[in-house]
């Protein structure tokens, strides 16, 4: 009934939605995420840091029982004895507290000079919540970027804590411009810490993240969820200051709706129940709890603060995607096959289900010749 150029019209209309959402929405990045961050305080850091935190861990795996299947244990002491830590975070905010300027100074200079062979590296710098802590953070940045021996690390990442509006974000940016320009490097990367509830909810009434996004500038890598400064900025009771409070979860789905189709990387909080002395079982299983309930969630990344977690993010992560892809494979392989099965899936469910089978390959928790679909034919699906 319509003539084609009315068609086109139609069509023609909506082409700079069609770039502004690509622009806005590129999809998930097709690199290795993370399975967690190490928060060390930054007067605690030494070159040896995540050698010592994997030899801890596994000696405390192997002094303790835990029941761990073969296959799962085998990955664990593996992982902990060549790559304990996959993204290291050097701590200059709360873990690390308030020392005079010489010694924040000489701890920024020594970090960068020390920093380890991790895929992903970076520091904690204290917040914008003050004209006292701005300049402090701005002071060891600069420090820490102008000592750095040799080139950027590619896997460089800011954290940037306790943003509490989007102005605090576009000057962040600037801020991280001028060191580009100044030093001669770059791009400079960054994560937004998720741990106020002017982060969620703005004072206009509107879901913030999005804005804070858009100033980023296609620099934000990463949202981080801080359990204790959130659930105590809401009033709870200490009590009520839990990883798995109901609060945390609305916080997690806005975090999670925000950042969907934009390739940033959502990461959860961390809990302060440390495996140590007396506690280390009462400590794994808290921690391998609530990793798997982050793992529920979709969020395949979270906090570990002392090196005993390790033990139960490796176990937890393994054993999560190693339970999960026969159900995967099998559900994926129907679809592919068109073969009638008990789950009628769609596209949008193969595509996930092709992103959790690469998420197994490349966490660790299985291996190539475990996953009938070779990789080929699962990016295909992306």
């Amino acid at each position: 009934m319509l003539p084609a150029e009315e068609v086109e019209a139609f069509v023609s209309a909506l082409s700079t939605t069609d770039e502004e959402r690509k622009a806005r929405y590129p999809g998930d990045r097709l690199t290795n995420q993370p399975v967690h961050t190490c928060y060390v305080p930054a007067h605690q850091f030494r070159p040896d840091t995540v050698t010592h935190w994997g030899t801890t861990a596994l000696e405390t795996l192997r002094a303790n029982p835990i029941e761990l299947p073969a296959p799962v244990r085998e990955r664990v002491e593996r992982k902990l004895a060549t790559q304990p830590i996959e993204d290291l975070r050097i701590d200059f905010e709360d873990g690390y507290g308030a020392p005079d300027d010489e010694t924040e100074d000489a701890d920024a200079i020594r970090a960068a000079k020390a920093l380890p062979d991790t895929p992903y590296v970076g520091l904690r710098i204290k917040s914008f919540d003050t004209a006292a802590l701005r300049r402090r953070a701005i002071r060891t940045l600069d420090l820490f970027l102008t000592s750095l021996d040799g080139p950027l690390p590619p896997g460089l990442l800011i954290t940037f804590p306790k943003v509490t509006g989007v102005r605090q974000v576009e000057v962040f940016v600037n801020l991280l411009a001028h060191l580009e320009t100044q030093l001669g490097i770059g791009p400079l990367a960054f994560e937004i810490q998720v741990e106020t509830p002017q982060t969620i909810i703005d004072s206009a009434g509107r879901i913030a993240l999005p804005s804070f996004i858009e100033a980023g500038q296609g620099r934000v890598r990463g949202l981080h969820f801080g359990t204790y400064d959130y659930t105590a900025g809401l009033g709870l009771p200490t009590t009520s200051q839990h990883l798995a409070h109901h609060a945390c979860d609305f916080a997690r789905h806005i975090m999670q709706v925000s950042a969907a189709g934009t390739g940033i990387w959502c990461s959860d909080g961390s809990t302060n129940i440390l495996p140590v002395g007396d506690a280390i079982q009462h400590g794994w299983q808290t921690h391998a709890t609530l990793v798997r309930r982050s793992l529920d969630h979709g969020f395949y990344q979270g906090w570990d603060l002392h090196p005993n977690q390790l033990v139960t993010r490796y176990a937890t992560v393994y054993a999560f995607y190693r339970n999960e892809t026969p159900n995967a494979t099998a559900r994926l392989t129907n679809y592919l096959d068109h073969t009638a099965g008990t789950v009628a899936d769609e596209p949008a469910t193969a595509r996930m289900l092709a992103v959790f089978l690469l998420r197994a390959l490349r966490c660790g928790a299985v291996d190539p010749g475990e996953l009938p679909l070779g990789q080929d034919r699962l990016r295909q699906l992306l």
